[in-house]
């Protein structure tokens, strides 16, 4: 990330500064989801976390209809554990586990390329710093600020995840 980008991330305050690439190919501007509690995670199709997809399918289905929106990000940095193109991505998680949730384009999430979302995110969560693998989770609260932020080891249906959730969609 050139110095420019990094100045330019400072002044992004929320989620809803951003905009990413649906898995599909159109920009979704995330003020979309303003209001709104969102679970964002980096997900990979060929990790062993992978079948986390089944956990976070589940919470969407249980708590979309109360405003939460889970998030898929694919993400290659850990181990080239997501190398398929966007449309393989799509296939593998619309039949694998029947993903409804918004899935987004594959992004850089560590490293000197990171994307300006996983930026703001390893910069302002608490605790600061690197993703440490796939499946990492930062839930956003309805004023689009980071309220929690997840290990990869904690499952979708774990319960200090599940009161972070009940507790943003307050």
């Amino acid at each position: 990330m050139f110095a420019s980008d990094r100045d330019s991330v400072r002044t992004m305050t929320t989620l809803y500064d951003f905009t990413l690439k649906t898995i599909d190919g159109h920009d979704q501007p995330l003020s979309a989801y303003r209001g709104k509690a969102v679970l964002l995670v980096n997900v990979a199709s060929k990790c062993g976390l992978t079948p986390q997809y089944k956990g976070l399918e589940a919470l969407h289905r249980e708590f979309a209809n109360k405003g939460l929106v889970i998030a898929g990000i694919p993400a290659n940095e850990f181990g080239a554990q997501e190398h398929g193109t966007d449309a393989e991505i799509q296939t593998f998680c619309t039949t694998s586990y029947d993903v409804t949730f918004p899935m987004f384009s594959k992004l850089v999430v560590k490293g000197p390329q990171k994307h300006a979302l996983y930026t703001w995110l390893t910069e302002q969560s608490k605790p600061a710093g690197e993703l440490t693998w796939n499946f990492e989770k930062f839930l956003i609260a309805k004023d689009g600020t980071i309220a929690a932020r997840f290990s990869p080891k904690v499952e979708p249906g774990a319960p200090e995840l599940r009161a972070a959730v009940e507790k943003a969609l307050v």
